[in-house]
């Protein structure tokens, strides 16, 4: 099973992203993630959906997702050609004993720690998403009390295929 990273350019307009996940609930496919956000111009919004299935099912995804009408582009996103990040928030509980190691491991992985109680961390990092992956295995000694990720999102690199509308 492979997986994709699609970079969708849609019209920002009320319904989109339900049309865009309905097309996927219809067809049975499944959405391994997905972040939305206005461009710069607010008349549209950048959709990441990061989706897996053989190379077949991932050709139809994208063939399907090209057939809505608030579809203005879609990118493929390869790993080579583009930039992608996720965000992840984790609370950590942490005596204050503990405190020191904790810290030390999100100096290690570049993260932010942005909050600080008494008993707790929360601990902000951006990256890929087997550098999150990594960092919430190192935190397995401690206790994570809640976590977030925000999911993928990403751009290609250079400027050569931007769609000007």
């Amino acid at each position: 099973m492979q997986q994709r990273i699609l970079s969708l350019l849609v019209d920002n307009t009320s319904g989109v992203l339900s049309r865009i996940s309905g097309l996927f609930s219809r067809r049975g496919y499944n959405i391994d993630s997905i972040s939305a956000g206005a461009t710069a111009d607010k008349r549209f919004t950048r959709i990441t959906v990061v989706c897996s299935g053989d190379a077949l099912i991932l050709d139809q995804i994208k063939k399907q997702l090209e057939k809505l009408v608030d579809v203005r582009d879609i990118k493929v996103l390869e790993p080579d050609n583009s930039v992608s990040r996720e965000l992840v928030l984790v609370k950590v509980a942490v005596k204050p004993e503990e405190r020191e190691g904790v810290i030390t491991i999100a100096n290690i992985f570049r993260a932010n720690i942005i909050d600080v109680g008494k008993e707790s961390l929360v601990i902000e990092m951006t990256g890929s998403k087997s550098k999150m992956t990594a960092f919430i295995n190192l935190l397995d000694d401690y206790e994570i009390l809640e976590l977030a990720r925000t999911g993928i999102t990403g751009l290609s690199r250079g400027n050569s295929d931007i769609t000007y509308l």
